[in-house]
């Protein structure tokens, strides 16, 4: 089902990108990279072991970890249609 000017199957392909956009952007956010820290990158807390082999390449620990994390703020998605319906919720 097309709508207006588009051609069949280009709302659900719209849909999938900005899924799939979305998905990267968590990866690269939340992916850990690199070595393991030893101490907390903002505390200078020690990390425990059992973290480090939990979570490679991990830098903060719990505590500041999970500061971090309530400060998130979850951004509102793209709309790529740009319909007038789109825009009024």
């Amino acid at each position: 089902m097309a709508g207006g000017w588009a051609r069949d199957g280009a709302v659900n392909e719209q849909i999938d990108a900005s899924i799939q956009d979305e998905l990267a952007r968590m990866k690269t956010r939340r992916a850990p990279q690199g070595d393991s820290l030893t101490h907390c990158a903002d505390c200078e807390e020690p990390i425990p072991e059992a973290r480090r082999r939990a979570i490679p390449g991990v830098k903060l620990c719990i505590e500041c970890q999970q500061e971090r994390d309530s400060a998130y703020q979850a951004r509102g998605g793209i709309n790529r249609r740009g319909s007038k319906d789109s825009q009024l919720k």
